[in-house]
């Protein structure tokens, strides 16, 4: 066998999850395409995002969160907190609208790293803390808005929602500065804290504080996803993330990410989230029930585990 066959073979076993992954994501993509023949179109592009964008952003916060060895029931009522903060401090001017996302993504951020800090200096079970912390934050973001209402600057949701595909841009983006911060110190920790938090802290890595950086970066997107739905929508809502926690762990799962830490990439994490999205949007087109996006999440998350544990085995 020669060197290059067995380089061939080595990458082939290391990513074999994500070249099924992607494999299935373009069997998918070419029926939704052939139900929605509208997708094609640049306007068509620029819609499919709009649904995609939210739940990208959410499996991005989740999985750094998972790759760190933990995990984040709280992204949902971040979402919801973030649309109707958004709603409320997001001015007409572009002074003041820049102001007012910065703060929502701010308080995001401060709220994430709270919860990052009692997780990790405390060492609670995150499972119990955000769970904890996502009734806390719901009952803030109703406080802050009993029922919908407020609303976004006409101008601002043209440019985050409109007919132009601007999420994809962002999403790009939002891969490029993941790229860069892999390069970081920050971005080898929260890597080495989630693989090996022993060997991590042996090396003279600070384990605490690399995840209370990632439920702070956790924090930051779910709030932004919260401005982007305050701005497709034109108002906020005080229960509109909800539905999404459910959707980031499904997605981060699908992309191949690990329950245990130190397994899987944000490339999955998008491809997850994409196909998570395209999946839903087939089975509306084939007259499948609501209730049955919920089931399809369910048996998902099941399966990937069943998967992840006969490999194991």
């Amino acid at each position: 066998m020669s060197g290059l066959e067995l380089q061939l073979r080595l990458l082939w076993r290391r990513n074999a999850g994500l070249w099924s992954l992607f494999t299935l994501l373009a069997a998918l993509l070419v029926v939704y395409a052939w139900l929605h023949p509208g997708l094609l179109s640049i306007a068509g592009v620029a819609r499919f995002t709009q649904t995609w964008f939210p739940v990208a952003l959410v499996a991005l916060a989740q999985t750094l969160i998972m790759l760190a060895g933990g995990i984040d029931l709280s992204i949902g009522a971040m979402v919801s907190l973030g649309c109707v903060l958004a709603a409320t401090l997001v001015g007409e001017t572009a002074t003041a609208a820049g102001l007012g996302i910065a703060a929502v993504v701010a308080i995001g951020a401060t709220i994430g790293a709270t919860t990052g800090a009692i997780v990790a200096l405390l060492r609670l079970p995150a499972i119990i803390v955000t769970l904890a912390g996502s009734f806390l934050i719901a009952g803030a973001a109703l406080l802050v808005m009993p029922r919908p209402g407020g609303s976004m600057p006409d101008w601002l949701s043209d440019a985050l929602a409109g007919d132009r595909p601007t999420a994809l841009a962002m999403l790009i983006l939002l891969l490029i500065a993941w790229r860069v911060l892999q390069a970081t110190p920050l971005g080898h920790a929260i890597n080495a804290a989630g693989d090996n938090p022993q060997g991590a802290f042996r090396s003279g890595v600070d384990v605490p504080l690399a995840r209370i950086a990632t439920y702070a970066l956790s924090g930051a997107l779910a709030s932004f996803a919260g401005v982007y739905v305050a701005a497709q929508t034109g108002a906020g809502d005080p229960v509109i993330g909800m539905p999404l926690t459910l959707d980031s762990i499904t997605a981060a799962v699908l992309g191949g990410v690990g329950f245990l830490g130190g397994q899987g990439t944000l490339r999955g994490a998008i491809a997850g989230s994409l196909l998570l999205v395209i999946l839903i949007n087939v089975m509306f087109f084939l007259g499948f029930p609501p209730v049955a996006q919920y089931v399809a999440k369910g048996l998902i998350i099941v399966a990937a585990m069943a998967v992840r544990l006969l490999r194991a085995g």
